[in-house]
């Protein structure tokens, strides 16, 4: 087969695998792996590096995640144990791919990866009710109390949070959506939200309220006041009723803010241990401020932190916060490479003239902003692989279109 045809056939192939890519991640992490690493084999066999270069080389968005990357690498020379850095860097790989993605991103494609997307978490929703009202039996990993047979809480309520987004988006800003259709999403937006407090992710719920006032910000434009206020409202009314009405969100609110507040009588709880993760994370990092202390060396240093400063809490291979986790690898460079990604993004997507893609280019930075204050979600989680994704598209340098050009006059 001649290579130009055959560098077209697995070009179409990428760009299919990466709209599957979008339907199974709410169902498997692994698979989205083997999906992903398709991408990447199929890339390898046709590369053209040096055009494919020249196109990623001057996306800012790209350059950030390269550096960010590069640290890494870069922090396994100060690193004492090798074998935990290679283990960390080859966690970070979702965020190496995604110029790859990009490379197989295209504009008059976006809608079937929302699609495929909402359709997979649609499904994914009616399945965790069925669970939880009992009528259908627990299966994989799920049971009544905690009815999520595919991923767990802490990936599942942020995966909802931008399916709850992308239809409220849509119902706001799309002009032409049937009647039929405002209907159904209306109640898709309700299912979802009522689904977010059954399930036991704090994060995502956190993420979700966030959700609210970011969108209330971006339709209420120049309006900020009404902004705030409606959003408020909004949030309020959804917390009183998820806080009134759902057992789960009802314990879990009140023992994080029983722990925060009599944190040390309540240090062995989760939300006790997370404290305890950031306070011990952060002596590390004022010891080693500027450098940290490498890539691979946090499992060590943690431990050694951990038993002069609370010997009676577990210790941890994840503090359970991105920023601190940085910061401890890299010092000061560690948090800044982190956020320049955000900025970058935010800094790209306010440039677009797509008024979609600008919009869901500055909400997904601020959510993740948000949402790695309770977990390392850019190390290794679901949540990594729909970052890498959704930014494929999201902030990608798309091709203007150029006129054909005007005949001579004679």
């Amino acid at each position: 087969m001649p290579l130009n045809s055959l560098r077209k056939k697995i070009t179409t192939l990428n760009t299919y695998l990466l709209i599957s890519l979008f339907f199974f991640i709410p169902f498997s992490v692994s698979i989205g792996t083997v999906v992903s690493l398709s991408i990447l084999a199929g890339w390898l066999f046709i590369a053209d590096f040096k055009n494919d270069f020249k196109e990623l080389k001057s996306n800012r968005v790209l350059i950030a995640c390269w550096l960010f990357i590069a640290l890494h690498i870069i922090g396994l020379l100060w690193t004492e144990d090798m074998d935990w850095g290679i283990y960390t860097l080859r966690k970070e790989w979702r965020i190496f791919i995604i110029p790859i993605f990009m490379l197989y991103a295209r504009k008059e494609y976006i809608h079937y990866y929302i699609s495929a997307f909402i359709l997979s978490m649609s499904i994914s929703e009616f399945i965790v009710y069925g669970i939880w009202f009992e009528l259908i039996p627990p299966f994989l990993h799920a049971s009544v109390e905690n009815p999520l047979p595919f991923i767990g809480h802490i990936t599942y309520n942020p995966f909802l949070t931008v399916s709850i987004y992308l239809l409220a988006n849509s119902l706001l800003f799309s002009n032409n959506l049937s009647s039929l259709k405002k209907v159904f999403y209306l109640i898709f937006l309700t299912t979802m939200t009522i689904n977010m407090f059954i399930t036991g992710g704090r994060s995502g719920q956190v993420m979700f309220f966030f959700a609210i006032f970011v969108l209330s910000f971006q339709y209420f434009q120049g309006q900020r006041i009404k902004g705030v206020l409606i959003s408020l409202c909004f949030i309020i009314s959804i917390f009183t009723i998820a806080y009134s009405s759902s057992d789960i969100f009802h314990q879990r609110m009140n023992m994080a803010v029983h722990a925060a507040t009599n944190y040390e009588n309540n240090k062995m709880t989760s939300t006790g241990q997370r404290i305890t993760f950031t306070l011990n994370s952060l002596d590390i990092f004022y010891e080693h401020p500027l450098t940290g202390v490498g890539t691979g060396d946090f499992l060590n240093e943690y431990a050694k932190m951990n038993n002069k400063n609370t010997p009676s809490v577990v210790t941890t291979d994840n503090p359970h916060n991105m920023y601190t986790l940085e910061m401890v690898q890299f010092g000061l460079l560690g948090l800044i490479s982190i956020l320049w990604i955000f900025y970058s993004q935010i800094s790209h997507a306010l440039k677009n003239p797509d008024k979609f893609l600008a919009r869901l280019g500055v909400t997904l930075p601020l959510l993740y902003f948000i949402l790695c204050f309770g977990e390392s979600y850019l190390l290794g989680h679901g949540t990594s692989l729909l970052f890498a994704i959704f930014s494929s598209f999201i902030y990608k340098n798309y091709p203007s279109k150029i006129p054909p050009p005007k005949p001579h006059c004679h």
